[in-house]
Formats: C-alpha cells, sequence, structure tokens
C-alpha cells in the first residue's frame, strides 16, 4: 500500500559555482581509444556482438540490450576492436568493455539513417534503437520510460533542467546551443504520447537560458518555469512537486500522479535522433574542478579515457584528491584515470586533496537540520542509528529504502557526520536480510 508523506522538502542552500556556464560547447578531438562498458545504463548488461579484430564504425552497434530494461552500445568511432576486457565500475563492480582502436577515418555505419517514426510503436522502438538512457545521471533507459502501463493517464510532461548540482552547466549550454531539438523532441513526444502538457523546469540561476526557451515556445500546451535554486531541485520527485503540485507516492512512481519526467539532454538526443539517425555515441560534459587548468564544456565520445579528457582541459594542476564522474553531491569517485566516459556523465570534476579533505566528525547534538533538509522528510538521524544496531524492522518503518541518496542530510549536518553513505549501507543491508 502506497504511503504519503507530507514533506517540506526544504532541501538546502549549496553553493552553485557554475563558472563555466558561459562557455560554449567544444568538440574534443579523437581519443586514442575508446572503451566502452557494456553496463551504462540501468538494467541488464549488454552482450558484445563484435569480436577482436572487427572493422567497426560510427553508430555500429557493439553491445546488444539484455532485455527490456537494457540498452544498445554503439560506437562513437571508425576502427578496429582491439579486443573483449573487463573494467572495475566506481561500485566496485566488473564489467565486461569493448576496447575500439579509431583509424581516423571517422565513417559512418551504412545502417545510420533516420528512423520511420509513424505512430507511438514505431517511436518507441526508434529510442530503443538509439541506445538513449536517463543523460542526466540515473542511467534508465529510455524506451522503458515512455511505455508506462498507465499511458492513458498520464497528461504532462516535465523536462528537468534544473540542474541543480553545483559546478555542472551542461545541461545549461544544451539549453541554449540545441534549443531546436529540445522542441522537435518535447513535441514528438507529446505527439506520440498523447500528452497535452509540457512543463521545462530550470533553476532560476539560468537566466539566458529561460528566455530563450521562453523565446523558442512555437507549440500549445509547452511553459517554462522557473524553479528556487535549492538543492537537490532537480530530483525527480521534487521536482514533480514543485511544477505540479502533485506528490509522487511512497512507494510509486512519476507516472502514479499523471507525469513523465525527462532530463533535457535526453530530449534534445530524441529530437536530433529523429532528424539524424545518429545513435547516442557522444556526450556533452562539464569539466571542472579547483586543479583543472582549461575548465570547459566538452563534447565528447563515449568511452574516451578519462585521463585524456582532462588532458584536453590542460590536465591538473596538482595531485588529485578526488576526481568524480558526476557533481559532489552525489556523484561517484574513480578509482583512476583510466576509466571511460559513461553515456550518463555529466561532468568530471577533479579536486586537489585540500578540497576532497573530510572535516572531522563529532557527535550529534540532535538539531534535525538533516530531517528539516530531507526532500523526502526522512529522519536521517534515527536511520543511521537503526543500521548501527543492526534494526531492519525499524528501517523498514522509517522507509529507509526510499533515499535517493541526494547527500543533503550530510551537507547540512553540523556534526559532519557521514549520514549519507550510512544510509546508503543501510538500504543494502535490507536488501541482504540484516546482514552488514
Amino acid at each position: 500500500m502506497g504511503k504519503f508523506f507530507k514533506r517540506s522538502a526544504q532541501g538546502a542552500g549549496v553553493p552553485h559555482e557554475k563558472r563555466t556556464s558561459g562557455l560554449e560547447t567544444v568538440v574534443m578531438p579523437l581519443p586514442s581509444k575508446i572503451v566502452l562498458s557494456m553496463s551504462q545504463h540501468i538494467g541488464a548488461p549488454a552482450s558484445p556482438v563484435v569480436a577482436k579484430g572487427d572493422q567497426v564504425y560510427v553508430g555500429t552497434v557493439v553491445g546488444k540490450s539484455g532485455g527490456f530494461v537494457s540498452s544498445d552500445i554503439h560506437s562513437g568511432v571508425s576502427g578496429i576492436v582491439e579486443g573483449i576486457t573487463s573494467i572495475t565500475a566506481p561500485n566496485g563492480a566488473v564489467q565486461t568493455a569493448v576496447v575500439i582502436v579509431p583509424d581516423g577515418a571517422q565513417k559512418v555505419d551504412p545502417a545510420v539513417a533516420p528512423p520511420n517514426v509513424t505512430d507511438l510503436k514505431s517511436f518507441q522502438d526508434a529510442v530503443r534503437a538509439s541506445g538513449l538512457v536517463g543523460l542526466g545521471g540515473a542511467g534508465f533507459p529510455t524506451a522503458v520510460k515512455l511505455a508506462p502501463k498507465n499511458l492513458d493517464e498520464i497528461d504532462t510532461l516535465i523536462i528537468n533542467a534544473a540542474e541543480c548540482e553545483p559546478y555542472i552547466t551542461s545541461d545549461n549550454r544544451c539549453l541554449i546551443e540545441d534549443t531546436h531539438y529540445i522542441f522537435s523532441g518535447i513535441k514528438a513526444v507529446m505527439k506520440y504520447l498523447n500528452i497535452g502538457r509540457c512543463i521545462v523546469g530550470i533553476e532560476g540561476n539560468k537566466p539566458e537560458a529561460i528566455s530563450k526557451i521562453q523565446a523558442a515556445i512555437d507549440a500549445p500546451g509547452i511553459e517554462v518555469k522557473s524553479l528556487p535554486c535549492r538543492y537537490p531541485q532537480g530530483a525527480e520527485k521534487v521536482l514533480i512537486e514543485n511544477c505540479t503540485g502533485r506528490e509522487v507516492p511512497f512507494p510509486g512512481l512519476p507516472s502514479d500522479v499523471g507525469v513523465i519526467v525527462m532530463n533535457v539532454t535526453s530530449v534534445a538526443f530524441v529530437g536530433k535522433y529523429l532528424e539524424t539517425g545518429m545513435p547516442l555515441v557522444t556526450k556533452r560534459l562539464t569539466v571542472d574542478g579547483d586543479i583543472v587548468k582549461d575548465p570547459k564544456n566538452v563534447e565528447v565520445i563515449i568511452g574516451t579515457p578519462v585521463q585524456e579528457l582532462l588532458d584536453f582541459c590542460g590536465g591538473l594542476t596538482d595531485e588529485p584528491g578526488k576526481v568524480l564522474y558526476g557533481g559532489p553531491m552525489m556523484g561517484n569517485c574513480l578509482a583512476d584515470l583510466s576509466q571511460p566516459v559513461l553515456k550518463n556523465n555529466n561532468a568530471i570534476l577533479a579536486f586537489s586533496q585540500k578540497w576532497a579533505h573530510l572535516p572531522k566528525v563529532t557527535n550529534c547534538i540532535p538539531c534535525g537540520r538533516c530531517t528539516n533538509a530531507c526532500p523526502l522528510g526522512l529522519s536521517a538521524k534515527e536511520i543511521v542509528q537503526a543500521y548501527n544496531n543492526g534494526n531492519v524492522e525499524l528501517l523498514q518503518e522509517l522507509n529507509a529504502d526510499l533515499c535517493m541518496s541526494c547527500g543533503t542530510c550530510s551537507f547540512v549536518c553540523p556534526a559532519k557526520r557521514p549520514l549519507a553513505p550510512s544510509i546508503a549501507l543501510a538500504k543494502i543491508m535490507m536488501k541482504n536480510g540484516g546482514k552488514k
């Protein structure tokens, strides 16, 4: 049975640090190789359909989806498959990967062509064939999102352009530079899914983007909503509540309240794919951090080693304390710089030892800030205490599994306690039947 929590959704006033917001996207030259993980999405990993020595082209399928909740993987270069190998993901999981060495020709696969879309099924099939996953960070296969069981009840499409994480400005550049594709993608989703209303939610710290999107509206039912600059404004449930006033039940999905949410870069890619037929092989990233010599917004081929991307941005000015996939609030640490760029990466951030150093942890002072700030109304302090005591039944009562790991509780805690990491471990313990 679903539950509703009346929550304040206060969030936190994190520093924005959007210093690359005015920098136009630049295209990175071909890397020395690309490493394509077969697990760049939520769901079953793809299976390699190429072998060592095979010739591939730009847009060639090299990994075939492993089920309904999965995604194809395509090559962003023409070249020769160097081999099939294993890489270690930031979460420690071992993943299969295809390594390709470019030949420099960038010849496009003959199979690449704009899809023939005439109805809902052909539209969903086209999105599945494109290899698109949620490009805001989650990596959920978009074709699955666009096939809700209760499609007749969906009346609103929300475009998530909040971009509330510090440093990241790649979505902002998408709003400004890819306006045409954003609207062609929006109109395609509204047409084929028969959705009458679209809200583009943008945080108010992006005035240029808001103005450009408002000026470009050329169809009925589309509107722009300027959102408060409050982290985590871009979290799906928070965004839905602030855009529509609807509260997603727990447990529940956006479709339960008649909404589909898409990241702005994802919907722009839909528009571009319908026009060009080129699958998802490149990604716009923000490269920033206190030790990045020349911060940029970069269009990079998916699979490019992070080291080569950082070199393109002038390299690092000091030994890194932490390099992140994504933002400082929800990003994942890279084990080493040979790790590849993934489909759902929207930033690579590099910080010095000084900036990455964790503050000293002190005793909890029961101030309640973690609960007041939590966008889902969870009690971080009580959840962590239940975890430390191994009390799975209490964790279930406290709805610990609803935590989305936004890190707000850790950020606002005056005692600097690692609340968010502890809750993540609590969720694992719940899945493991009480074992830490």
